[in-house]
């Protein structure tokens, strides 16, 4: 397992409170889970974007079973039930999640396909608690989007069992062929990469805060 680059990783944390996002290093997940409890309040409306990362830190089962008002979407019994509890989201203290990238310059690039999870980054919670291992961390913009095509929409899909193009190619169809690369791809009903979404210099500041994990987390 490649060793964290504390160099690196200071400069983006810098760059992450330049862009008016907190920034935390946490060597392990047992540090970021105690890191993300203390950035909730008891009593607090926590919800969460779908995340490998939050799972394999424990963040999940934390909240479920702490005094928290959890807005739990995996119990809805029907799409329309679980599209309620999505939008509730927008009005939740705490929202929980990782990005798909977070750059050196101190910027998150998600891309999503219903688009819940970059919505409530956006706007509507009051407190966006992001968690990221360091593997996530690129050099530039460019990066970012290549790592989606390659690291992160192929297992997702996989995972979800969408049918997209990457899901049994294990990349993009984008990948290597000219043309708008950031957009491109596969024209499947199956597609998980709708909306584009870069976070830079926030108006609101320090309602981002971003943890980085000294371990390779997630997709």
């Amino acid at each position: 397992m490649k060793t964290p680059d504390m160099k690196i990783i200071e400069k983006t944390i810098a760059n992450l409170q330049r862009n008016n996002m907190l920034g935390f290093y946490c060597e392990t997940k047992e540090e970021a889970l105690k890191k993300v409890l203390e950035l909730i309040e008891e009593g607090d409306t926590v919800t969460n974007g779908g995340s490998e990362t939050l799972k394999q830190v424990g963040v999940i089962d934390a909240v479920k079973n702490g005094n928290y008002n959890y807005v739990d979407r995996s119990l809805a019994e029907s799409k329309e039930e679980a599209e309620e509890l999505m939008r509730e989201a927008y009005f939740a203290d705490v929202y929980l999640t990782s990005s798909n990238a977070v750059t050196q310059y101190g910027e998150l690039y998600n891309v999503d396909g219903n688009s819940n999870r970059v919505s409530a980054i956006l706007y509507g919670p009051k407190s966006v608690v992001v968690v990221c291992g360091y593997n996530k961390i690129v050099k530039n913009f460019d990066e970012a989007v290549y790592r989606v095509k390659t690291k992160a929409a192929p297992p997702n899909t996989q995972r979800l069992h969408t049918g997209a193009y990457c899901e049994h190619a294990g990349e993009c169809l984008s990948v290597g062929r000219d043309g708008s690369f950031m957009c491109d791809g596969c024209r499947g009903e199956g597609r998980i990469c709708c909306n584009y979404v870069v976070c830079a210099q926030q108006r609101h500041k320090d309602r981002i805060k971003v943890i980085i994990v000294g371990e390779s987390l997630g997709y």
